[in-house]
């Protein structure tokens, strides 16, 4: 990825002047430039100079009378899903969710920041070229460029066999992954793949001579195998992703594990090799239960011991905690499965959630969540393990991108015929000792906040000085809501007003007309039970509830940022159905007396 085409060149411009342009501007010269006529390719050492090379010389350098253009050189077929955008102002943060866009953020020497963007389709990929491409924000213009996707590129023919079977060619072999990895021929690409960690010390024995090593485990387990070894460098351990069948991917990490295992026998390395699972930190909570019970149940039914790594450690380079398993390398593959059984079932729940939150929302289009701005993340920020780039994982949980600040990636416009969203009232509840910090030096945080999202925010003056929650009341359309509520979520989160062992999970409030009560709560508890199973959030009618002057009556709602707003837009919904239905009832008792003439 680190080939440029340089464009505009005067015919009497040589690859000396070239060279001598790259040192005035100290790149580091070039591996190698071929010079055609008006344009040339240079190849650059790595990526960081690479892009260095484009911020610095694409349109602002003059050579020979002319302004040249500097960009990825990327063969047509390989314009696909993949971009890269540049020139993002650097105190800007990446929202993570559980959907199918990967965004990477890169380490560079640039003042400002870069990150690659992988898109579920090439129509996304081009579409948001067109719209990101010189989108101002904070005083800077976004560029954008394709970047080379190479699972866009043509499957290799498989070679004719000859009579009696076999190809003159090893039909075994397989192809380098998009990272670098080997792979065996891809299977369908599944949902969730198994992420981990091994030594860097071992990385050369699992892949073996060749790629011998690495080709025998993708071919045995039917999986395709992301080996990330150039990502990163001097990184004491390096990724691997799995891409299989559940059982696949058991598989390969079992083999990978006897690896390991053999190269430190003969290599006399005393020390156990753990187990190292990476797993989006959305999912953790549920990996672990309530009061540990999940993990305590995984270690006691397969004799190992589990550790979690701190939400501290969490950054804009790493959304993901690394599970360690310790114990004999059986009882780790035991442990392996049974933590990701937990952890596909956490994701295939969140994925039920996105879905009816994208249904519950008109216009709403999950496909992007937004730049956030300082301070104001809704989840933990982007990119991969270790502060590497990580591989692509389809529908994996993944960061999105929008477009714009104000998030009209994340809001489709509505149908003209679409009447305006209602105003909603919400009651969040946050620390006391958070208030200071949302607020903001002089009001400004606050303002910002409200500015953004569209939405009247005000903080309720205490009941009493001992009281350990204050009530922020925000009014807006769904929209809004979504926007406020999920900035005040990722402050807490990065203001380290919760443990490092604990979610952000705040308890939020709304009110609902008396009559709709009973059907939140559903017969038998059904409804309530049921919203709480899709949206892994708390919900509580109380009763004996005395309705206020408007006839309404408060549910509380506890739990994780899309939790929470899945919730809210799922009660939001009985409430019109509620609407809507004593509306038909008294036109009809209104025309009722009309038709008995």
């Amino acid at each position: 990825m680190n080939k440029l085409y340089v464009g505009n060149l005067s015919p009497s411009v040589t690859v000396e002047d070239l060279k001598q342009l790259f040192g005035e501007r100290k790149l580091p010269v070039a591996d190698q430039v071929l010079l055609k006529s008006g344009y040339a390719f240079v190849d650059f050492p790595d990526q960081n100079s690479a892009i260095k090379a484009i911020e610095t010389l694409s349109g602002k350098v003059e050579l020979h009378g002319k302004v040249i253009e500097v960009d990825y050189s990327v063969p047509k077929k390989l314009r696909s899903r993949k971009i890269q955008i540049r020139n993002i102002p650097p105190h800007l943060q990446w929202e993570v969710s559980c959907l199918s866009v990967c965004v990477y953020v890169l380490n560079t020497d640039t003042e400002t920041a870069v990150v690659n963007v992988t898109y579920a389709t090439k129509e996304e990929a081009k579409v948001a070229i067109e719209k990101l491409t010189g989108h101002q924000f904070d005083d800077c213009s976004f560029n954008v460029s394709y970047i080379m996707d190479m699972d866009a590129a043509p499957p290799v023919q498989t070679p004719r066999t000859r009579r009696g079977g076999r190809s003159s060619r090893d039909q075994g072999a397989s192809q380098p992954g998009p990272s670098g990895g080997l792979g065996a021929p891809r299977p369908r690409q599944q949902d969730f793949p198994l992420r981990m960690l091994v030594p860097t010390q071992f990385v050369g024995a699992i892949i073996g001579k060749e790629g011998l090593t690495i080709k025998n485990v993708t071919k045995q387990t039917q999986s395709k195998v992301d080996i990330h070894r150039k990502e990163n460098a001097g990184a004491a351990e390096k990724p691997i992703t799995i891409h299989s069948t559940p059982e696949g991917c058991s598989s390969a990490c079992r083999m990978i594990l006897d690896i390991m295992q053999k190269e430190a026998n003969e290599t006399k390395t005393t020390e156990d090799i753990p187990l190292k699972i990476l797993a989006h930190n959305s999912l953790v909570g549920r990996l672990i239960g309530k009061e540990g019970r999940n993990l305590k149940k995984i270690e006691e039914e397969t004799g190992t011991k589990i550790t979690i790594s701190s939400l501290q450690d969490l950054t804009i380079y790493n959304p993901e905690r690394t599970i360690t398993v310790k114990g004999s390398l059986e009882a780790c593959c035991k442990a392996e499965v049974e933590i990701m059984k937990k952890l596909r079932e956490a994701y295939e729940n969140d994925i039920a959630a996105i879905n009816q939150q994208a249904n519950l929302i008109p216009g709403l289009n999950l496909n992007a969540l937004g730049i956030f701005s300082s301070g104001l993340p809704v989840l933990p920020p982007a990119a991969g393990p270790r502060g590497a780039v990580p591989p692509v994982a389809p529908a994996g949980y993944n960061p999105f991108l929008s477009h714009s600040s104000h998030l009209s990636g994340l809001y489709g416009i509505p149908p003209a015929s679409q009447q305006a969203p209602e105003q909603e009232v919400v009651y969040l509840f946050i620390p006391t000792q958070a208030v200071g910090a949302l607020i903001g030096k002089k009001g400004q945080h606050i303002k910002q906040l409200a500015h953004f999202a569209g939405a009247s925010i005000k903080i309720a003056p205490a009941e009493n000085p001992d009281v350990t929650e204050r009530m922020v009341i925000i009014t807006g359309t769904p929209e809004a809501q979504f926007k406020a509520q999920g900035r005040i979520f990722g402050k807490l989160k990065e203001e380290n007003f919760f443990s490092a062992k604990e979610e952000v999970k705040l308890e939020t409030h709304i009110k609902v007309p008396s009559t709709a009560a009973g059907r939140v709560i559903g017969k038998g508890g059904k409804t309530v039970n049921e919203l709480q199973n899709l949206t892994s959030a708390e919900v509580i009618v109380p009763r004996d509830q005395t309705p206020d002057e408007n006839d309404e009556v408060f549910v509380k709602i506890s739990g994780h940022f899309f939790a929470s707003q899945t919730a809210q837009r799922k009660i939001r919904e009985i409430i019109q159905q509620v609407k809507q239905q004593e509306q038909k009832h008294q036109q009809g008792a209104a025309v009722s007396p009309h038709h008995s003439k």
